[in-house]
């Protein structure tokens, strides 16, 4: 394992990175903040930056900003206190996304769930191999403490969020902040579908597959940690395909 100085990297850091590309920015950051809610990169009750702050950290205008913390007041995602102490606040983030996941799956072709399968498999393989390379050993405490709490886990909202957590760690863990912004963006579009109640996953026997994983990461065999990674994607995207076949056929 690569004991190179660590780049100082996290997943709320790459989530609070600046915004890229062209298109309304305030709907950018509404999206990019909801994204770290509900995946729990961000998590109730914790307060956000200033809005000078946050505004530099997003590059965007300190206008631009308030425009989206008003959208996610209106959503409930947020608060806002006044005064000594006051500040904006995460509030109510278990409901940022809403039952809707099943109605979303029967609008989904086959060929856009296997599509999704692929860019699952060509970000998190290859985060899966940087992280072979250039893991630390917190990096590894950290992850092997989130399959502990998936092993444990007792509901599907908690079981999922750590289980986008760990693939958003895997990314950090490889020290990418696009692969790492890239797999929180992945992680909003499909953990929903996966954890749907359908699909039954159950959180002991995810935590299995991704301690197997951890094994061979730090073995530093990242040709054995890729082969497992793409094992596990793929039967999850089966499962998924199943569950969409029977919806049409009913």
């Amino acid at each position: 394992m690569s004991q190179q100085k660590r780049v100082g990297l996290t997943a709320l850091g790459a989530v609070l990175s600046p915004l890229e590309g062209s298109g309304p920015r305030t709907e950018a950051v509404v999206q990019r903040l909801s994204a770290a809610i509900s995946l729990g990169v961000m998590v109730d009750g914790q307060q956000l930056p200033s809005e000078t702050v946050l505004a530099d950290q997003l590059g965007v205008s300190t206008m631009t900003l308030r425009e989206a913390l008003a959208v996610l007041r209106q959503q409930g995602i947020v608060h806002t206190k006044r005064g000594r102490g006051g500040g904006s606040f995460i509030h109510g983030s278990a409901g940022v996304l809403e039952d809707t996941s099943l109605t979303r799956l029967q609008r989904m072709s086959i060929r856009e769930l296997r599509d999704l399968g692929d860019e699952h498999f060509a970000i998190t393989g290859t985060a899966v191999v940087f992280a072979t390379r250039r893991g630390l050993p917190e990096d590894m405490e950290r992850l092997r403490g989130l399959i502990d709490r998936l092993r444990e886990s007792v509901d599907r909202v908690s079981a999922r969020r750590i289980d986008s957590r760990f693939y958003i760690e895997m990314a950090v863990c490889a020290q990418s902040t696009r692969l790492t912004r890239a797999e929180v963006g992945l992680q909003v579009e499909l953990s929903d579908l996966l954890w749907l109640p359908q699909l039954a996953l159950v959180p002991a026997y995810e935590a299995v597959a991704h301690h197997d994983l951890m094994d061979a990461i730090e073995g530093e065999d990242d040709a054995r940690a890729r082969e497992l990674a793409q094992s596990h994607i793929e039967a999850r995207i089966r499962r998924l395909v199943a569950l969409r076949l029977e919806l049409r056929d009913r």
